[in-house]
């Protein structure tokens, strides 16, 4: 089959590989549509040791199942895969498996192929009228919508009912329709790219402005810098929450301090539990989350271009989704 793998510090390459061998309980899923993650940026750029090249990335995937009895089934994929039986797991936390997996992660190759094989467990039905390509959003919506449920959790019944998303690339746009999918309606994306901005604006409807300012009793760092710790520990309104989705640097930025003092809750949040995954499911066959029109489309053979342009900050869409048939 046709793969893009990375085989280095800002290198990939399209190549014959193997077909992916189909263990028991698994399925074959022919690969329509896999989008690109801001991990697997940060693998391409070498900043991710739990992606050692040569690998192939994507985790962000759907597909057409081959063979078998469910064979022919249009189908989104739940990445993560975890063991099933350890405490987390039998109480429906199973993101947070110490054996999990996830597809893209050795020993498990990625979506960024012609196939890729799954647990059928992992894989839900994907009805008629959604698009495959609209599907494959599934998973960053999912890792999303897990963290503003946990957000909405923990925020007083008192405090406002205002939100702002450090980052407006897919997971800070995801927040932003999730909030909105789950009750809040004052929503505000910072997003510092011009051309982004304008997109988010024009093309998604959302409020964006170049950084924020003012209290919110929600502040949704999905960028994950010290820069932008620091920003959400003096926005977050005084009870408020700051949900923390972004990894792009482990250390710095919170004021413990102010937070100490004003109670603000600080949570982490780590993609998402089974059930997190499948309410996304709905939400997005529904149409709750919006048209999801925003992404751009392109060939497999295009990956290295795009990765490419996504690194010299030429894309204004917040995602890029790969056709492996096109």
């Amino acid at each position: 089959m046709k793969a893009l793998v990375y085989e280095g510090v800002e290198t990939l390459g399209v190549r014959e590989v193997p077909n992916p061998t189909v263990g028991q309980g698994q399925s074959l899923v022919r690969i329509e549509a896999s989008g690109i993650c801001g991990s697997d940026m940060h693998a391409y750029l070498g900043h991710d040791d739990r992606r050692p090249a040569p690998l192939i990335l994507g985790h962000e995937a759907a597909g057409v199942i081959e063979g078998g009895a469910r064979d022919g089934e249009r189908v989104t994929i739940n990445p993560l895969v975890s063991c099933g039986t350890c405490p987390a797991c039998q109480t429906g936390r199973d993101n947070l498996c110490p054996d999990r997996m996830i597809i893209s992660m050795p020993p498990r190759e990625g979506a960024f192929a012609q196939y890729v094989a799954m647990q059928g467990s992992n894989l839900i039905v994907v009805p008629d009228h959604v698009p495959l390509q609209k599907a494959a959003l599934a998973e960053p919506l999912a890792v999303s919508w897990h963290s503003i449920r946990l957000g909405l959790t923990a925020l007083d019944p008192g405090a406002s009912r205002t939100a702002l998303v450090l980052g407006g690339g897919a997971i800070g746009l995801a927040a932003a329709l999730a909030l909105k999918a789950q009750g809040v309606d004052d929503v505000t994306v910072a997003e510092p790219s011009n051309k982004r901005r304008t997109f988010l604006e024009d093309q998604c409807l959302v409020k964006s402005v170049p950084t924020g300012a003012g209290q919110y009793g929600i502040v949704v760092d999905a960028v994950g810098y010290a820069a932008t710790r620091a920003a959400a520990s003096a926005m977050a309104e005084p009870g408020g929450v700051i949900v923390h989705i972004g990894l792009g640097e482990d250390t710095g930025g919170l004021d413990i301090r102010r937070m100490t003092l004003q109670e603000v809750t600080f949570i982490g949040t780590y993609t998402y539990t089974p059930e997190d995954f499948r309410d996304t499911c709905t939400a997005l066959f529904d149409g709750a989350l919006g048209p999801l029109d925003w992404a751009e489309h392109r060939s497999l053979n295009d990956g290295p271009q795009a990765f490419a342009d996504l690194r010299s900050g030429m894309v204004a869409a917040p995602k890029i989704i790969l056709d492996p048939w096109a």
